[in-house]
């Protein structure tokens, strides 16, 4: 499943690389139930919207970027980590564990995405990331 992306003002990705991985995305997801919701709730969404949106994601780094010295099977990261799997689900797709556990592979996975998480939370917030979703998905297949 794809990250959250839209056609916003995202400052670490360039208009072309979005449509790009815009494009990629539809590609490789666009048969499944949850691209279908993504593109549901996206269409009538104005570009000021999308920016909120992604902009408020990005908040979501920062404030775990603040929790690296926690543990990431701490309570406090483990709320957050659910608080934003529920932002997912309510805004873009229903953010199942196996959806959620990959989005932390891509959060960790290095290139722009990481890039751009370590920007708004630090550096090592992606890997940070990563450790505390899987903890997350991990505790609710036990």
């Amino acid at each position: 499943m794809s990250v959250n992306i839209t056609k916003g003002d995202f400052e670490a990705f360039d208009e072309k690389k979005l449509d790009e991985y815009v494009k990629r995305a539809k590609e490789a997801y666009g048969d499944t139930d949850a691209y279908k919701e993504f593109e549901q709730k996206n269409k009538n969404r104005s570009p000021e919207e999308n920016e909120l949106l992604e902009k408020d994601i990005m908040r979501f780094f920062k404030r775990l970027g603040k929790m690296r010295g926690l543990a990431p099977d701490s309570k406090d990261v483990q709320n957050l980590i659910q608080e934003l799997r529920d932002f997912i689900t309510e805004h873009f797709y229903n953010c199942t564990p196996e959806i959620f556990s990959y989005l932390g592979r891509v959060y960790a996975g290095g290139g722009e995405f990481t890039e751009n998480i370590d920007a708004a939370g630090g550096e090592g917030t992606g890997e940070f990331a990563f450790r505390a979703i899987q903890i997350y998905c991990n505790s609710l297949n036990a």
